[in-house]
């Protein structure tokens, strides 16, 4: 297992085609229009994961990661869309469809419990511990320490693997169509949060 930082993008068919990619992303703060993307961690479900970072003067062009994002033949896993699709788009200028989330999925199918954090999941679903120590370090510096990066990578690390027992519980339940209704309205609920309605149920009667 190894963990390889690049700069900027990503080279060239990383990737083989087709395969569906876990996509994760650190920024300075919440708000995405004000706190930069700093980094974008990505893995294929295999041994190693890859980390793209952004410096402070960036254009975000990165046409292989974008290619990649974009591609409609994979199949996006994030944990929290929400929140990546909608920087992924301010910044990147694409849309990463189609898209699978663990956190709406776990939403639907683990309806005993209100922790549906990614540590939780990791823990219940596959008895496996990360740590979340860095989740709120600087990832605008010039230098991403080794615990930095570690945590990082296990943020892409399972998501694969969740997904699978995820899947095997909605369709248990009968809510593998509903799960995919959420999954597709995803990149319009993350364009909400950047016009304006971050908060605001717009479905709601008053």
């Amino acid at each position: 297992m190894s963990v390889t930082l690049h700069e900027e993008d990503i080279p060239a068919d990383l990737f083989a085609p087709g395969v569906d990619i876990a996509v994760d992303t650190e920024t300075m703060g919440l708000i995405t229009p004000r706190d930069r993307l700093c980094l974008v961690q990505l893995s294929d479900g295999g041994p190693d994961e890859h980390l793209v970072r952004f410096g402070p003067e960036s254009t975000y062009a990165a046409p292989n990661l974008r290619a990649l994002l974009e591609d409609p033949a994979r199949t996006k896993l994030f944990h929290f869309a929400r929140f990546d699709l909608a920087a992924i788009s301010h910044y990147l200028q694409v849309t990463a469809t189609p898209v699978y989330c663990t956190k709406i999925a776990s939403r639907l199918i683990r309806t005993y419990t209100d922790r549906h954090g990614l540590k939780e999941l990791v823990r219940e679903l596959l008895a496996q511990d990360i740590s979340k120590a860095q989740q709120s370090s600087d990832w605008g510096g010039p230098v991403l320490s080794d615990a930095q990066k570690d945590y990082a990578a296990s943020d892409v690390r399972f998501l694969h693997a969740l997904r699978e027992e995820l899947d095997r519980r909605l369709a248990r339940e009968g809510r593998t169509a509903l799960a995919r209704a959420c999954f597709e309205f995803l990149p319009a609920r993350a364009e909400l949060d950047l016009a304006g309605w971050p908060e605001t149920d717009i479905f709601a009667h008053a």
